[in-house]
Formats: structure tokens, C-alpha cells, sequence
């Protein structure tokens, strides 16, 4: 059992939003890993930031997306961080990985800043945000199979893209 595609990207890239159009057309369940990781621990990906520290948080997430790729038949969101680990990015070898490219302005204005995410918190969250793109655009880009930035585009447009067999979408 495998994925039919792998759903990655920074937040406020669409993960979410495009990941469930992208599963109903194809007629799939969709999964979010980011989901599993809550109901596994009980409690909101912030109180687990919080109360465990993102080491703790990191760790729980690798063991979601390797349970949901071995289980896995639909489409499949990962954490915006998950490709930090070298172990997940490993095991997405062999997967169609759809990465979901949002620039930093985008991405600000989608997320809002918000609260409920840990890793945007803080004094500055614009430079936070642009230094977690800088560190991970290079990892989303070495698993990715089908890249698409999605500033411009609605989420149903960026499911075209995707199901696209080639395009200008693709590689960008």
C-alpha cells in the first residue's frame, strides 16, 4: 500500500485545502499526518511544542509519516517540517511528492500569523517564516516529484497542476 501522491510544502502553502480537493477528485481518502500526530498525543501540535519541546514533537512526526506511507492508499499531507528529518525524506523515495511552493509574502498573509502555529510565534514572525523557507526549500525540492507555486493560483487550480501530466506548473 502506498500513497497515490505525497502532499508537502511550507505553512499557508495549501496543504490542507489542496490535499482534500486533490483526494476528492480521484475519489481517495485524503490523511493528514499533522492530524494523526493530535490524536495520537492527545492534545494540539502547540501544547505538544510546549509542553514536550519540538525534539519530542519531531520524533512523533517521523513515526507518522512512516506509519502513513506503509498504510496510506490516498492522498497524504505532511507537517510543514517534516522533511527536516533525513530519515522521513529517505523513506519519500519512490512516492509522487507533490511540493506546494508559497512565497514568503503569501505565505505571511495566508497563515495570519498565527498563534496556533509554534514555529511562526515570536517577536519577529516574518523573519522567522523567511528563515524556515530558506532552510527547508532546498529539502522540499530534493523529494519533490511535482512542484507547483501556489501564490497566484486558487486550490482548485493547483490541483489541475498537479494532475497535469506535464506542464509549466511542474519543475518551477
Amino acid at each position: 500500500m502506498s500513497p497515490r501522491y505525497v502532499v508537502l510544502g511550507p505553512p499557508g502553502a495549501g496543504k490542507t485545502t489542496v490535499g482534500t480537493i486533490l483526494a476528492e477528485r480521484l475519489g481517495v481518502a485524503f490523511r493528514d499526518t499533522d492530524d494523526d500526530i493530535v490524536a495520537t498525543a492527545g492534545k494540539p501540535i502547540s501544547d505538544i511544542f510546549t509542553d514536550d519541546g519540538e525534539p519530542a514533537f519531531r520524533a512523533m512526526e517521523e513515526e507518522a509519516v512512516a506509519e502513513a506511507l506503509k498504510t496510506h492508499d490516498g492522498v497524504l499531507a505532511l507537517g510543514g517540517g517534516a522533511v527536516l528529518s533525513a530519515t522521513t525524506r529517505g523513506r519519500l523515495v519512490g512516492h509522487t511528492v507533490v511540493f506546494l511552493n508559497v512565497g514568503m509574502a503569501e505565505g505571511v498573509r495566508r497563515t495570519g500569523m498565527s498563534s496556533a502555529r509554534p514555529l511562526l510565534a515570536g517577536v519577529n514572525p516574518r523573519a522567522t517564516f523567511k528563515s524556515l523557507l530558506d532552510a527547508r526549500l532546498p529539502l522540499y525540492r530534493e523529494v519533490a516529484t511535482i512542484e507547483v507555486t501556489t501564490d497566484d493560483l486558487t486550490p482548485e487550480q493547483v490541483v489541475d497542476a498537479v494532475l497535469r501530466p506535464t506542464g509549466p506548473a511542474q519543475g518551477t
